[in-house]
């Protein structure tokens, strides 16, 4: 309530890394993501044990992987909310052009894994998805180069972020990934908007996707057939979203109990992308509104955070990386209950995955370290460009 009544207070020069890490951060979404990560525990002691049987693991082998994963994405969070917006943003460059290069490689050495879609890089012990770490990178390039489009006699940045998400959105679709395409262009059609866009040319893109699905429909089975299934007006039983659709029917408002839950059993991707049906029967409506809460919490807070922030690469990375987050966790939940068709999406922090969850360790690492507060100057300085 004080920085909200007098603003923020200066942080004195020379002070430790980390009193002054711990005096700029937001605490309250730090806790936020602490908790959604110990929900993901949480879910998978329950959904995993049944698919680890089924491969002949330890009961608990997908939960101690979480864990490891998990744990790595904290320390990739913290270390990334530590840094500074320049930082920040020479990191992302750096870490889109090595990912980019991942993603266009896969056609050649990557792997679908029997799922119909070359997402995935075998490592042995573990497996690398690309695109889920362009993302919150291709977010703070985007904001970079919007930005710069800003500053007088500044680079076409606007045209380049739109090539180059042409071109990110199109590798995507290649694979097919329609739903990581789809986020990359949420992301940067709302960066594009918060720096400026004409809506007439917002409209016009929309179409263009509206367009772009209905080829995507008529060329590709993969996408014809998950229309089609969110289309049709009666649900197989036998298929994930018959599971799923049942699970959070039996679960009610307080669930079934811990450990009594059936979804489990038959639901294959239980621990992944319908890990919120097996909290819904176990755990009922109450938990899933808590999650549904958090997600908003963390969302709007930072919004709320960043409204306060005069530079413009800072606000705009930001809106990008939480925009991003929010939606990603409401596609999954979408998902769920039947709302939109199946994507084949994670929910952040809760799912099981080690490029997910380290991904949005990272994603939220910079949202972390772009919403900090820092001192903003004089609005003179501002306008006399001093303060850039």
């Amino acid at each position: 309530m004080t920085e909200m009544v007098y603003g923020a207070l200066p942080v004195p020069d020379g002070e430790p890394i980390l009193p002054k890490w711990w005096r700029t951060i937001d605490r309250w979404s730090l806790t936020t993501i602490i908790i959604l990560f110990a929900i993901g525990l949480l879910l998978g002691l329950a959904a995993s044990p049944p698919l680890a049987e089924r491969n002949g693991y330890a009961p608990f082998h997908y939960v101690t992987r979480q864990a490891v994963f998990g744990s790595l994405a904290m320390i990739a969070m913290i270390v990334t909310s530590i840094m500074t917006p320049q930082s920040v943003r020479r990191l992302a460059v750096m870490g889109f052009i090595v990912a980019f290069a991942a993603l266009a490689l896969l056609p050649v050495f990557g792997t679908d894994f029997g799922k119909g879609a070359t997402r995935w890089y075998s490592l042995g012990f573990a497996s690398f998805q690309p695109s889920e770490f362009l993302k919150p990178l291709f977010v703070v390039v985007t904001a970079w180069l919007l930005a710069a489009a800003q500053d007088l006699n500044g680079p076409p940045g606007r045209l380049w972020s739109f090539l180059l998400m042409i071109i990110i959105v199109g590798f995507l679709a290649a694979q097919p990934d329609f739903g990581q395409a789809s986020l990359v262009l949420f992301g940067w059609g709302v960066m594009y908007f918060v720096a400026g866009a004409p809506l007439k040319l917002l409209m016009a893109m929309a179409g263009g996707v509206v367009a772009f699905g209905v080829m995507a429909y008529n060329s590709s089975e993969h996408f014809a057939r998950r229309i089609d299934g969110f289309l049709t007006s009666e649900i197989d039983p036998t298929t994930q979203i018959g599971y799923a659709t049942n699970a959070i029917r039996e679960g009610g408002l307080f669930g079934v109990g811990v450990g009594q839950g059936e979804v489990k059993m038959s639901l294959p991707d239980a621990h992944t992308d319908f890990i919120i049906a097996v909290a819904a029967e176990e755990y009922g409506l109450v938990l899933v509104a808590v999650i549904i809460l958090l997600y908003l919490s963390l969302v709007l807070r930072s919004l709320l955070r960043l409204t306060r922030e005069r530079d413009p690469f800072i606000r705009l990375a930001g809106v990008g990386l939480a925009a991003t987050f929010g939606v990603q966790a409401m596609i999954n939940l979408g998902v769920a209950v039947r709302l939109l068709p199946s994507k084949g999406m994670t929910l952040p922090f809760i799912s099981y995955g080690g490029s997910s969850v380290i991904a949005s360790g990272i994603a939220v690492g910079m949202l972390l370290a772009l919403t900090r507060t820092r001192p903003q100057g004089e609005i003179t300085e501002l306008l006399s460009g001093r303060n850039r």
